[in-house]
């Protein structure tokens, strides 16, 4: 997981092969993140419902998925939302 590039919209990062994040939680600001969605896609397979360990600069972080937003047409994942446990 990698800091967002703030210079590039959604669908430039995505075409770039990433996947674009957001974590929110109470007691910290919210943190936008683009992880590889190959990467991704793997993990979630084994881990649809589970907590995750998210990394972000020197931080980790337990954290749920809260919101998964597909393209349901081409099963392409659009952008993940996370939220901390």
């Amino acid at each position: 997981i990698i800091e967002r590039e703030t210079d590039k919209n959604p669908r430039q990062i995505r075409t770039a092969g990433f996947l674009p994040g957001s974590l929110y939680g109470k007691g910290i600001e919210a943190k936008s993140f683009q992880v590889n969605t190959h990467d991704f896609e793997m993990a979630y397979k084994n881990n649809k419902e589970g907590t995750w360990e998210l990394t972000l600069g020197k931080e980790k972080f337990n954290a749920k998925i809260q919101e998964l937003q597909m393209n349901y047409a081409t099963n392409e994942f659009l952008n993940v939302e996370f939220a901390l446990v």
